[in-house]
Protein backbone atom coordinates (compact mmCIF):
# COMPACT_ATOMS: atom_id res chain seq x y z
CA UNK A 1 0.00 0.00 0.00
CA UNK A 2 1.12 3.64 -0.65
CA UNK A 3 1.59 5.98 2.10
CA UNK A 4 -0.91 8.08 1.01
CA UNK A 5 -3.77 5.65 1.03
CA UNK A 6 -2.17 4.33 4.41
CA UNK A 7 -2.80 7.88 5.67
CA UNK A 8 -6.51 8.13 4.06
CA UNK A 9 -7.75 4.84 5.29
CA UNK A 10 -6.05 5.36 8.93
CA UNK A 11 -7.40 9.09 9.24
CA UNK A 12 -10.23 10.24 7.74
CA UNK A 13 -10.19 13.65 8.69
CA UNK A 14 -6.89 13.73 6.16
CA UNK A 15 -9.32 12.20 3.06
CA UNK A 16 -9.36 15.95 1.83
CA UNK A 17 -5.66 16.39 1.50
CA UNK A 18 -3.23 19.27 3.27
CA UNK A 19 -3.56 21.51 0.47
CA UNK A 20 -7.23 21.94 1.14
CA UNK A 21 -7.27 22.10 4.62
CA UNK A 22 -4.57 24.69 4.81
CA UNK A 23 -6.32 26.77 2.63
CA UNK A 24 -9.29 26.70 4.19
CA UNK A 25 -7.48 27.44 7.59
CA UNK A 26 -5.37 30.49 6.03
CA UNK A 27 -8.66 31.88 5.18
CA UNK A 28 -9.73 31.50 8.63
CA UNK A 29 -7.18 32.90 10.27
CA UNK A 30 -7.12 36.00 7.41
CA UNK A 31 -10.56 36.87 8.63
CA UNK A 32 -9.79 36.43 12.32
CA UNK A 33 -7.19 39.08 12.34
CA UNK A 34 -8.93 41.42 10.22
CA UNK A 35 -12.29 41.34 12.67
CA UNK A 36 -9.24 41.76 15.69
CA UNK A 37 -7.86 44.57 13.70
CA UNK A 38 -10.94 46.23 13.05
CA UNK A 39 -12.00 45.96 16.71
CA UNK A 40 -8.94 47.39 17.79
CA UNK A 41 -8.87 50.03 16.03
CA UNK A 42 -13.09 51.02 17.09
CA UNK A 43 -11.92 50.51 20.75
CA UNK A 44 -8.85 52.16 20.87
CA UNK A 45 -9.62 55.51 22.94
CA UNK A 46 -12.48 53.84 24.05
CA UNK A 47 -13.37 54.71 27.50
CA UNK A 48 -9.84 56.68 27.85
CA UNK A 49 -10.77 60.17 29.70
CA UNK A 50 -7.40 60.65 30.71
CA UNK A 51 -6.42 60.44 26.73
CA UNK A 52 -9.20 63.14 26.16
CA UNK A 53 -7.76 65.24 29.66
CA UNK A 54 -4.90 65.50 27.80
CA UNK A 55 -5.72 66.40 23.95
CA UNK A 56 -8.49 68.95 25.01
CA UNK A 57 -5.88 70.39 27.63
CA UNK A 58 -3.48 70.62 24.71
CA UNK A 59 -5.80 72.60 22.61
CA UNK A 60 -6.68 75.29 25.41
CA UNK A 61 -4.44 78.29 26.62
CA UNK A 62 -4.55 79.10 30.51
CA UNK A 63 -5.93 82.45 31.06
CA UNK A 64 -4.32 83.88 33.99
CA UNK A 65 -2.25 85.67 30.63
CA UNK A 66 0.90 83.61 30.95
CA UNK A 67 0.04 82.38 27.18
CA UNK A 68 0.99 79.05 27.73
CA UNK A 69 -1.23 75.79 27.16
CA UNK A 70 -3.29 74.79 29.64
CA UNK A 71 -1.51 71.59 31.03
CA UNK A 72 1.73 73.58 30.95
CA UNK A 73 1.29 76.39 32.86
CA UNK A 74 3.87 76.36 35.36
CA UNK A 75 3.07 79.47 37.36
CA UNK A 76 3.14 77.98 41.33
CA UNK A 77 -0.69 78.23 42.49
CA UNK A 78 -1.94 79.65 39.72
CA UNK A 79 -5.84 79.97 39.91
CA UNK A 80 -6.89 79.78 36.44
CA UNK A 81 -5.22 76.77 35.38
CA UNK A 82 -6.35 74.96 38.74
CA UNK A 83 -10.28 75.89 38.00
CA UNK A 84 -10.23 75.44 34.12
CA UNK A 85 -7.89 71.76 34.97
CA UNK A 86 -11.13 71.05 37.64
CA UNK A 87 -13.83 72.44 35.26
CA UNK A 88 -12.23 70.11 32.17
CA UNK A 89 -12.40 66.82 34.65
CA UNK A 90 -15.90 67.66 35.48
CA UNK A 91 -17.22 67.86 32.03
CA UNK A 92 -15.41 64.71 30.94
CA UNK A 93 -16.83 62.80 34.25
CA UNK A 94 -20.25 64.18 33.09
CA UNK A 95 -20.05 62.14 30.36
CA UNK A 96 -23.13 63.18 28.62
CA UNK A 97 -21.01 65.19 26.12
CA UNK A 98 -19.05 62.98 24.24
CA UNK A 99 -18.03 65.55 21.23
CA UNK A 100 -14.94 67.22 22.70
CA UNK A 101 -16.01 70.57 20.39
CA UNK A 102 -19.06 70.93 22.63
CA UNK A 103 -16.84 70.79 25.55
CA UNK A 104 -14.21 73.63 24.07
CA UNK A 105 -17.47 75.41 22.94
CA UNK A 106 -18.57 75.71 26.89
CA UNK A 107 -14.97 77.20 27.44
CA UNK A 108 -15.36 79.53 24.70
CA UNK A 109 -18.77 81.17 26.31
CA UNK A 110 -17.03 81.28 29.58
CA UNK A 111 -13.64 82.12 28.72
CA UNK A 112 -13.86 84.18 25.38
CA UNK A 113 -12.49 82.95 22.26
CA UNK A 114 -8.50 83.69 23.71
CA UNK A 115 -8.94 79.94 25.61
CA UNK A 116 -8.68 77.94 22.30
CA UNK A 117 -4.97 77.17 21.42
CA UNK A 118 -5.08 77.02 17.86
CA UNK A 119 -7.60 78.80 15.60
CA UNK A 120 -10.78 77.03 13.98
CA UNK A 121 -11.04 76.28 10.42
CA UNK A 122 -13.87 78.30 9.29
CA UNK A 123 -14.60 81.57 8.48
CA UNK A 124 -12.57 84.68 9.29
CA UNK A 125 -10.24 82.07 11.23
CA UNK A 126 -9.03 80.61 7.79
CA UNK A 127 -6.78 83.42 7.30
CA UNK A 128 -4.80 82.98 10.64
CA UNK A 129 -4.10 79.50 8.61
CA UNK A 130 -3.31 80.69 5.79
CA UNK A 131 -1.39 83.93 6.25
CA UNK A 132 1.76 82.22 7.42
CA UNK A 133 1.92 80.25 4.56
CA UNK A 134 1.33 83.09 2.20
CA UNK A 135 3.98 85.26 3.56
CA UNK A 136 6.52 82.69 3.32
CA UNK A 137 5.85 81.92 -0.34
CA UNK A 138 5.77 85.87 -0.72
CA UNK A 139 8.99 86.46 1.11
CA UNK A 140 10.75 83.79 -0.96
CA UNK A 141 9.66 84.71 -4.40
CA UNK A 142 10.78 88.09 -3.54
CA UNK A 143 14.21 86.86 -2.16
CA UNK A 144 14.23 85.22 -5.89
CA UNK A 145 13.60 87.72 -7.72
CA UNK A 146 15.80 90.31 -5.73
CA UNK A 147 18.91 87.57 -6.32
CA UNK A 148 18.01 87.70 -10.37
CA UNK A 149 17.96 91.32 -10.24
CA UNK A 150 21.04 91.61 -8.82
CA UNK A 151 22.51 88.54 -10.71
CA UNK A 152 21.25 89.90 -13.92
CA UNK A 153 23.00 93.60 -13.67
CA UNK A 154 25.14 94.97 -16.34
CA UNK A 155 28.52 96.01 -14.86
CA UNK A 156 29.01 99.60 -14.59
CA UNK A 157 30.76 101.47 -17.70
CA UNK A 158 34.27 102.88 -16.81
CA UNK A 159 35.18 106.37 -17.54
CA UNK A 160 36.97 107.93 -20.65
CA UNK A 161 36.49 103.93 -22.22
CA UNK A 162 39.29 101.96 -19.71
CA UNK A 163 38.98 98.45 -20.59
CA UNK A 164 39.94 96.04 -17.78
CA UNK A 165 42.70 93.49 -18.79
CA UNK A 166 41.91 89.92 -18.59
CA UNK A 167 43.70 86.71 -18.46
CA UNK A 168 47.22 86.57 -19.32
CA UNK A 169 47.32 90.53 -19.67
CA UNK A 170 46.26 90.89 -16.37
CA UNK A 171 48.73 88.36 -15.08
CA UNK A 172 51.53 90.31 -17.35
CA UNK A 173 50.18 93.77 -15.48
CA UNK A 174 50.67 91.72 -11.49
CA UNK A 175 54.02 90.45 -12.23
CA UNK A 176 55.31 94.06 -13.11
CA UNK A 177 53.46 95.50 -10.64
CA UNK A 178 55.35 93.12 -7.62
CA UNK A 179 58.74 93.82 -9.94
CA UNK A 180 58.73 97.77 -9.47
CA UNK A 181 57.14 97.07 -5.68
CA UNK A 182 59.36 94.24 -4.46
CA UNK A 183 56.45 92.33 -3.24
Amino acid sequence: MKTSNLLTSCHPERSEGPAFRDGRNSQRRWLQAAILALAVIVFMGAGDDSARFKDLGHRMICTCGCGQVLLECNHVGCQSSTKMRDELLAALDKGTTNNDDLILQGFVQEYGPTVIAAPTAVGFDRVAWIMPFLVLALGIAFAVHIVRSWKNRPEPALADGIVIPRGSELDEFRRKARKETDL
